[in-house]
């Protein structure tokens, strides 16, 4: 599991809200145009209650008295203001899910281009499937915030203020009961935002953890069946899961008492306003026409209120989520070449690691004292039990980390003052996992060498022995790989990653047990026409099977983090010491 679930409290509510608004800035002329529409839209509504007003003061005049000329036209310009107001509210709402939705892509853009600039350290402590569920989920939930919220904290906005205006202009007793109502409602608002923010955060968090485990166990799908393991992933996922339904239903439990709560306020103020209403009726205060205008303001009045606390609501969920988003845009980048940095050009390839000492967390070293050198057009072994520190040579060598003390020089350049980009472009790379894209064979034989021609990756194919496969195909080289290549096998995709590096033009090859998903007849014949490929280039070979490394120039033996033998495989053997009990504990 990801070390990173454990759950935290919201950082800084202020400084996200800041920065969403920062990603609204380049619409800010539409939603100037947006906020002058609803202004509109609401004034043509406010006056709906006035008019409501004339027509019943018109009606209440007694019998034979009705002027019912004045009373159809009060009607009709009721109908007129309402319905304008509705068709500009849909116009509003179609508009702003638009921006919402760019918004949104802009964001989804800045997040992926984020990832492409992160260390490898950063992907491996963070569970893939938490860093998807910020760039759908999390981004997902703000980006439907954003379409409603806007417009309906600007309606508020309006509705509010214009019903206080027409309240007061036609009582000021009435409405200042209704104002009585407000601190309350207030008050409660603000006490909910500290409840229910920190229980939103959560549920963000919640969801992610379980996308990480969904994401995690759909990739191991056939090793949880082949060990009937099922029942087992169920459970997990079933406490998983009721932690996340738990942290959805604790921040709704406080979120769905906010409006009801809300309403009853309200209804209160309502009922007060009713009772005072009626006092001054009877007392000739106030006719029926202006106490009805003045119920129909104070609903306008009330329910913005009540609207908004429904807002703050999904504010508090799409900040928490903000929150998730803009820390992972706020997670330091890889750093940046040193000033005057190197290039490296006219790689020869030869490779000196001298005394470097590394570790992936603090107190904790997994290299101690590592000197090795490799020549230049040298095929290098680096053996050693799990946990040696072979694969962190690998990632060393190419700067995917940096070391904590010694240098790794290239053609004598130390590659920390090396621009970072030239210093992986002098490696191909060919790892145990393997990893295609969805695409024809061509371009995935042909991903890192632009431009690269049929011919020549015909030519990297059969050198990797793969070439004949891919012509019983349907389409041949033009056939479509699937995601994460599920129509091939685990051997053919690694033949392919093979013919990929073969293609690229780089001084220098790492193979990471690169032949481990082939037979051992196709693995001699690989390693045959790699020897021929690779000749003039330097080559680091992790190899688990000592066998498929017996020709290498050197074998560099790895234990606890130290280089405790090298030398020729002949040589190793005659010394009788690790690597020859490596080597017998093999074929014993």
């Amino acid at each position: 599991m990801a070390r990173d679930t454990v759950m935290k409290k919201p950082k800084d509510t202020r400084g996200a809200l800041r920065r969403l608004l920062r990603y609204l800035g380049p619409w800010k002329y539409v939603i100037l145009g947006v906020a002058v529409l609803c202004l509109v839209s609401n004034l043509l509504n406010l006056w709906g209650p006035s008019l409501a007003g004339s027509a019943i003061r018109e009606a209440a005049a007694g019998p034979g008295k009705v002027n019912f000329e004045a009373v159809k036209h009060d009607a009709l310009l009721m109908l007129f203001c309402y319905v304008s107001s509705a068709l500009l509210g849909f116009g509003i709402s179609l508009v702003m899910t638009v921006v919402s939705r760019r918004v949104a892509r802009r964001m989804r853009q800045d997040v992926f281009e984020k990832l492409m600039r992160l260390p490898v350290g950063y992907f491996d402590r963070h569970q893939a499937g938490d860093i998807i569920s910020r760039v759908s989920y999390d981004i997902d939930v703000i980006s439907t915030s954003m379409s409603t919220d806007i417009v309906q904290i600007l309606t508020s906005l309006v509705t509010v203020i214009g019903s206080l205006v027409m309240m007061t202009l036609i009582s000021l007793p009435l409405s200042a009961l209704t104002l009585v109502t407000v601190p309350v409602s207030v008050i409660y608002t603000v006490f909910m935002r500290r409840k229910t923010q920190p229980r939103y955060a959560k549920r963000s968090r919640s969801y992610g953890v379980m996308n990480g485990f969904v994401e995690e166990m759909l990739s191991g799908q056939k090793t949880i069946q082949a060990y009937a393991y099922e029942d087992r992933v169920d459970e997990r996922f079933d406490t998983i899961n009721r932690n996340a339904a738990d942290a959805f239903s604790d921040a709704e439990h406080y979120g769905v008492t906010l409006g009801p709560t809300m309403t009853a306020i309200n209804n209160l103020g309502l009922s007060l306003i009713a009772l005072l209403g009626g006092i001054l009726f009877l007392n000739g205060q106030i006719d029926l026409g202006r106490i009805s205008s003045f119920v129909l303001y104070s609903r306008k009045f009330a329910g913005p209120i009540n609207a908004v606390a429904e807002v703050f609501n999904e504010l508090f969920s799409a900040l928490a989520a903000a929150e998730r988003v803009f820390t992972l845009l706020d997670e330091p980048e890889e750093t940046a070449d040193v000033e005057g940095a190197y290039p490296l050009e006219n790689v020869r390839g030869d490779v000196r690691v001298e005394h470097v000492a590394f570790g992936y967390d603090p107190g904790r070293t997994i290299l101690h004292d590592l000197t090795l050198e490799a020549p230049a057009g040298k095929l290098i072994a680096i053996v050693g039990p799990t946990g040696a520190g072979k694969t962190t040579i690998i990632n060393l060598l190419m700067r995917f980390y940096d070391p904590d003390s010694g240098v790794i020089r290239i053609d004598g350049h130390d590659i920390r003052t090396s621009v970072r980009s030239s210093v992986r472009g002098a490696y191909a790379m060919v790892l145990q996992d393997t990893w295609v894209f969805q695409g024809s064979i061509y371009e995935n034989i042909a991903y890192g060498k632009e431009n690269a021609t049929m011919e020549e990756v015909v030519a990297a194919a059969k050198a990797a022995r793969i070439h004949p496969f891919i012509m019983r195909l349907p389409q041949g080289y033009d056939t479509v790989i699937s995601e994460d290549g599920g129509n091939i096998s685990k051997g053919q995709k690694q033949l392919l990653t093979i013919a990929r590096a073969m293609l690229y033009d780089a001084p220098m090859l790492i193979l990471d047990e690169a032949t481990s998903n082939v037979d051992t007849a196709t693995e001699r014949e690989i390693q045959k026409a790699m020897r021929e490929l690779m000749k003039q280039k330097t080559c680091f070979v992790i190899a688990h099977r000592l066998s498929t490394i017996e020709n290498a120039d050197m074998i560099l033996v790895l234990k606890d983090g130290d280089v405790v033998e090298q030398g020729t495989h002949r040589d190793l053997m005659d010394r009788k010491g690790f690597y020859q009990k490596l080597y017998a504990a093999q074929f014993e």
